[in-house]
């Protein structure tokens, strides 16, 4: 058995956090001496140096304490799963769950989500956060998050992912538009009207693409970071909007009608997926919540409850 003890791993985990004892101690709700000790006996342990500690400036982890402390993370994470699963029995969920989202999407995905974890799993402390599609992906990888609902574009290396449900692009249109009786429209029937750009990425670097492949420049007249706010300027009439999320019901967030016609020729299809760094394995909590959403991705599908 190893002659280190989980209790000094955690104390010197949370020194390497800190960078000071003392602080350390303040967040542990321990003394300094407790943690200085268990910290001189860990490196007694291990018949290493640990920290180099430093009256007035606090701790600077030497190499091999940087190497220790990359190699713990995992190892206390998943002490604390073991502890969380006994004390259901194997049988309960319990703990933390952080759960990302794109903006646009979290309307029609995380209630959903929510649901279920509160239904099927109470004792499990779900916290969500949305975002971009660039802050998402970053905040996983830093271990902010356990999995996060985007969609499969500009991701980084690192994360793998489960397929959701796929989002065609489309042509938003106010009631009274001239097409707004159609089912589909082209691009180049838009192309002298004033267009409402949805400038959240990864929205408006897709719409772009659009255009480059159509061969048209759009004639952009008003940019929005807010996608309820774009649908509202196209039912006052203020322009067009080529969007990707489609929410069922066919008003802006004052109620007024708007009209939604597919692209011809059909554009591919934003993936949206969740998605966990793949580095890091999932605890109980996230894999369940990962299953239920897979399982249920037809429930998740805004153009299937339309």
């Amino acid at each position: 058995m190893p002659g280190y003890t989980l209790r000094q791993l955690e104390y010197f985990a949370a020194v390497a956090e800190a960078k000071s004892i003392s602080a350390a101690a303040a967040e542990l709700h321990v003394t300094p001496t407790a943690v200085a000790s268990a910290l001189t006996e860990l490196e007694r342990v291990l018949r290493t140096q640990l920290v180099v500690r430093r009256k007035a400036h606090g701790i600077t982890l030497t190499p091999t304490g940087q190497y220790l402390r990359e190699r713990i993370a995992g190892l206390l994470r998943d002490a604390d799963e073991l502890e969380r699963a006994a004390a259901g029995g194997g049988r309960e969920l319990a703990g933390p769950l952080a759960l990302g989202c794109y903006s646009t999407v979290a309307p029609t995905v995380v209630p959903i989500l929510m649901e279920w974890v509160r239904d099927q799993h109470p004792r499990v402390d779900l916290s969500v956060v949305t975002g971009s599609q660039a802050e998402l992906p970053q905040r996983l990888l830093a271990g902010g998050l356990d999995v996060a609902v985007g969609y499969d574009m500009a991701l980084p290396d690192g994360l793998d992912s489960v397929p959701l449900y796929s989002a065609p692009p489309y042509a938003l249109l106010p009631a009274a538009h001239r097409l707004a009786g159609r089912d589909t429209v082209r691009l180049a029937e838009l192309a002298d009207e004033p267009m409402i750009m949805l400038d959240f990425p990864p929205a408006a670097q897709h719409t772009r693409e659009l255009y480059e492949r159509a061969g048209i420049e759009p004639r952009v007249a008003h940019r929005t970071a807010d996608f309820e706010l774009t649908r509202s300027l196209v039912a006052r009439g203020f322009g067009y909007s080529v969007l990707i999320q489609r929410p069922t019901v066919n008003r802006s967030y004052e109620d007024l009608p708007l009209a939604l016609c597919d692209l011809e020729p059909a554009e591919p299809a934003a993936n949206v997926v969740m998605m966990w760094p793949r580095a890091v394995r999932l605890n109980d909590r996230a894999a369940a919540l990962v299953e239920f959403a897979a399982r249920n991705a037809d429930r998740l599908d805004p153009r299937r409850r339309a």
